[in-house]
């Protein structure tokens, strides 16, 4: 019966390394964000529904208290900074700068984060200009929230929804840039809110993408899934354009382009032929190019 017992005990031991030894070698997948709170819904995807405002040890979410205001956009799961940056229009690098984060890296579910420039002295002239102001030259100036309505989401942020996307140019100085066709193609696809966010000319390898109009590139890269070689160019506080699949890039980030320049050439990067996709977007949401490019 000794023997027996001593047995026993070795195998209950020998299990119990077995257990230990499985649950270390148990994959575990890196997250982009750190989900310490939960939402009980995503921003503005259920209008009405309750928003929790703090993580699970009651501490509130870091900048909740600008939840809901233009030029501010809450974190959702599946966020990175770099993914942010590209979807609200600016260098991920002055996002985490605006925000002052120590870790890039370490994002909250439900955080609410500035992704646009912080009013200053050269800026308040443009807050006058363009938007009633609330009091503090602190607060966020509404014409610069160029992305708070991301691509893959158009519901980022409140004010953005008050804008009237499909709305004809009007005759102000941000509206009146003089666009002109980015490619000489054939337009093969047109806008189409729920399936195509721009227009997609045809052509072939190696085409001159040129600029719809002066602006600044605040991206150049291939960072952003299904968009292939991209370039998103900053006109100004209001509108945006995005140039996708292309062959070659010929600007880099901050650099200043003029209308009419070649930017990069036609390829099908993450596409299934040779095409440029283009998109306008304006304060952040697309709107149909159609409304903005002269006639052919």
């Amino acid at each position: 019966m000794q023997g027996f017992g001593n047995r026993s005990w070795c195998a209950g031991i020998t299990l119990a390394v077995v257990l230990v030894i499985a649950g270390c070698a148990a994959p575990r997948g890196p997250a982009p964000v750190e989900d310490r709170g939960t939402m009980t819904r995503a921003p503005n995807s259920v209008p009405g529904g309750p928003l929790i405002t703090t993580d699970a040890s009651g501490k509130p979410l870091p900048g909740i208290e600008n939840y809901g205001k233009p030029g501010y956009y809450a974190v959702r799961p599946g966020d990175t900074i770099r993914r942010i940056g590209n979807e609200t229009g600016q260098s991920w690098q002055n996002i985490v700068r605006w925000n002052n984060l120590e870790n890039p890296d370490l994002i909250e579910v439900g955080q609410v984060l500035r992704v646009v420039p912080p009013v200053g002295p050269t800026s308040t002239t443009v807050a006058a200009a363009a938007a009633p102001t609330e009091g503090a030259v602190t607060k966020p100036v509404t014409p610069p929230a160029v992305l708070p309505a991301a691509p893959a989401s158009a519901a980022a942020s409140k004010p953005a929804v008050t804008a009237s996307p499909s709305a004809p140019a009007a005759n102000s100085g941000d509206e009146d840039l003089g666009w002109i066709w980015p490619a000489h193609g054939t337009l093969i696809a047109g806008f189409d809110d729920a399936k195509n966010k721009g227009f997609d000319i045809g052509g072939k390898a190696g085409d001159a993408v040129l600029a719809a109009a002066d602006g600044r590139v605040v991206y150049a890269g291939a960072g952003l899934r299904g968009y292939g070689n991209l370039i998103i160019l900053k006109h100004n506080n209001t509108y945006l354009t995005a140039y996708a699949h292309n062959q070659t890039l010929l600007v880099k980030e901050d650099q200043s382009v003029q209308k009419g320049q070649k930017i990069a050439e036609m390829g099908n990067s993450d596409a299934d032929r040779v095409k440029l996709h283009f998109e306008i977007r304006r304060q952040g949401k697309p709107v149909d190019p159609a409304r903005y490019l002269p006639s052919r």
